[in-house]
């Protein structure tokens, strides 16, 4: 009986640390979605799907057209397991003052339904952990609309700003990634 209770005792820790290795600790943490009182915690996203795509995005970029790549991914893909998060940030100075007017950008301007965080930092000390495990895995973001592709294994591939979101090196990566 000794035996069991040990070797239960075992197995749950197994799997408590299983658990644990899925989402990186820099991702458990629970912020408020843009122009919203809702929160989502970004290891729950992570865990909805077999791959999550970030980025850092902006609504008066030269890139800010990705948007739309980024929506037709989400629709394309989300429902075989691709989660995108997409975090408004001021860090290049493109990014519109007010919660208000990122929303409308985003919501109004480009038709996005994918999970968009309130304003955040992505570069620098007072970055987002999220982004700072990022950087730390491939590198830290060196203007707006920088993507990191997490795979179900939790290898992240960084694509730059100059990658659209349909760019087939990016959407063969996604396919890859929900093949698992």
């Amino acid at each position: 009986m000794r035996n069991k209770i040990t070797a239960l005792i075992a197995l749950f820790a197994i799997t408590a640390t299983a658990g644990a290795s899925e989402c990186p600790e820099a991702f458990d943490q629970s912020l408020r979605k843009l122009h919203s009182k809702e929160n989502a915690n970004l290891c729950e996203l992570h865990k909805e799907g077999k791959a999550t795509l970030i980025v850092n995005t902006a609504s008066h970029c030269g890139f800010t057209k990705q948007f739309a790549g980024l929506e037709e991914l989400h629709k394309q893909y989300g429902e075989k397991g691709l989660v995108v998060i997409g975090f408004p940030s001021a860090d290049f100075k493109q990014e519109e003052k007010s919660e208000e007017g990122t929303a409308r950008v985003c919501y109004e301007n480009y038709g996005v339904t994918f999970v968009m965080f309130e304003h955040t930092a992505v570069k620098g000390e007072a970055a987002n952990p999220a982004f700072k495990y990022l950087a730390a895995k491939t590198q830290k973001p060196s203007w707006n609309f920088n993507k990191y592709l997490i795979d179900s294994q939790g290898n992240v591939t960084h694509y730059g700003s100059m990658t659209s979101p349909m760019d087939s090196k990016l959407e063969k990566a996604v396919q890859q990634s929900l093949s698992f």
